[in-house]
């Protein structure tokens, strides 16, 4: 029995890493847009909603292992902002965002057998008021690219995190409160998993 990551997120990967748990990574690949459709008055469902899809996409192929779906995305003045994939949206949204407090939303699905788990774990994020050079050098760096709400917590990014309030570790991209408990109500026990 092992631990199976629906994601092919370094930041979630390295989450796990970091908890001892060396994951088998089996990335999930979902129409998001499709699931999204109709779900934008419903932040933490959407969130959940794409994070058991990926779960469920995999699980057939490890019905005795743990497996995780997850999925981030920042509740910013009411709308749900994904990943800006290019420097030119990242710095739009980086002036949209900074100064303010947002909400890092993480979906999590986590399935045992025929058991699931499903919750969404809620984050603020207050981001600094921060230069125009620094987000153009911030953005230009690639790191934020491909992250929720174009920023990390972990690395360059937080450096332009004033607070936050909640699990740091949902912010990251994965909630290990949330993954234990999980675990707890399946029987199992984290340290199970520890390489």
């Amino acid at each position: 029995m092992r631990i199976v990551l629906a994601s092919q997120s370094p930041s979630r990967l390295g989450i796990l890493r970091s908890g001892g748990i060396e994951p088998h990574v089996h990335p999930a690949h979902v129409d998001e847009d499709a699931l999204l459709a109709g779900l934008a008055d419903a932040p933490a469902t959407a969130v959940a909603t794409l994070a058991a899809a990926k779960a469920r996409a995999v699980a057939a192929d490890h019905p005795d292992d743990v497996v995780i779906g997850a999925d981030s995305m920042l509740l910013l003045d009411g709308e749900l902002q994904g990943k800006p994939h290019t420097v030119d949206a990242t710095v739009a949204r980086w002036k949209a965002q900074a100064g303010k407090t947002a909400h890092l939303l993480t979906g999590h699905c986590i399935i045992f057998g025929d058991r699931a788990v499903q919750d969404t774990a809620s984050t603020a994020v207050t981001f600094a008021d921060v230069p125009d050079a620094d987000i153009e050098a911030y953005a230009r760096s690639g790191e934020p690219l491909e992250c929720a709400g174009a920023f990390t917590l972990e690395a360059l990014g937080g450096w332009f995190i004033d607070r936050i309030e909640g699990d740091p570790s949902s912010v990251i991209g994965l909630s290990m409160p949330l993954v234990r408990r999980a675990l707890y109500s399946f029987g199992l026990n984290v340290s199970d998993f520890w390489a």
